[in-house]
């Protein structure tokens, strides 16, 4: 296996939708974990998004507003804590894996304008089993949600959008991933990233491809990678 494996940080996020610019975060997971994809360090945060949490959010997570404004603790002092949690991380020079990047890191940086926090604007190493496994089977069939591929390659995940169950299972599958490939893949995690943000680029490129073919001209795919 490469050498960054023997420690990743996990990172995921539970939130109030799916619009990163205006979406709010309701839970968030930053850990480490070891060789085995065993946790040594995990830190899990609940936040009163200072929004109302729609009924399909609620139904994937499982958190309603009036919990949330019962046991979450004040937005900004989350997004801050997790900055610093991911910060710590990064310059510790400790690839963070987050499944479907640019989700998380995105949320995270409007989430942290928001609150006067300084964002993270450039993260790295990352780490992103979503388009590591699009690289290495293309042709697979099939969904590729966090779920779908955690079963594919054997990880258990029985509490899926449950964001610590979430980071963990992402963390192991990109280890499962770097020991599967490992001949093609690159060593460091600084050149893995470098080679993800092409590779994400490409997926994009041929998602829009394909919308064009079946007549969707409205379609919108960014492929900007690891934040947008």
């Amino acid at each position: 296996m490469p050498e960054w494996c023997r420690a990743v940080g996990v990172f995921d996020l539970e939130t109030t939708g799916v619009e990163v610019a205006s979406d709010r975060i309701v839970t968030a997971h930053v850990g480490l974990l070891d060789a085995d994809g065993s946790p040594v360090r995990s830190d899990s945060w609940f936040a009163d998004p200072g929004i109302d949490i729609p009924a399909g959010a609620t139904a994937v997570h499982g958190i309603t507003t009036e919990r949330a404004q019962r046991e979450g603790r004040p937005a900004a002092e989350v997004v801050a804590e997790v900055v610093a949690a991911l910060s710590a991380l990064f310059d510790a020079g400790i690839p963070v894996v987050a499944y479907n990047a640019p989700f998380d890191f995105s949320m995270l940086k409007h989430e942290a304008l928001r609150h006067g926090v300084a964002p993270i604007l450039l993260p790295a190493p990352v780490i992103d089993p979503l388009v590591i496994d699009k690289r290495y089977d293309r042709y697979r069939r099939g969904k590729r949600t966090l779920s779908v591929v955690a079963a594919h390659y054997a990880v258990e995940l029985a509490a899926a959008h449950e964001a610590a169950a979430d980071a963990i299972a992402a963390g192991r599958v990109a280890q499962i991933l770097a020991a599967r490939y490992a001949d093609g893949m690159p060593v460091t995690a600084a050149e893995l990233h470098t080679r993800q943000v092409g590779w994400a680029r490409a997926q994009a490129d041929s998602l829009s491809e394909y919308f064009v073919s079946i007549g969707r001209l409205d379609a919108d795919v960014d492929g900007s990678w690891p934040i947008r």
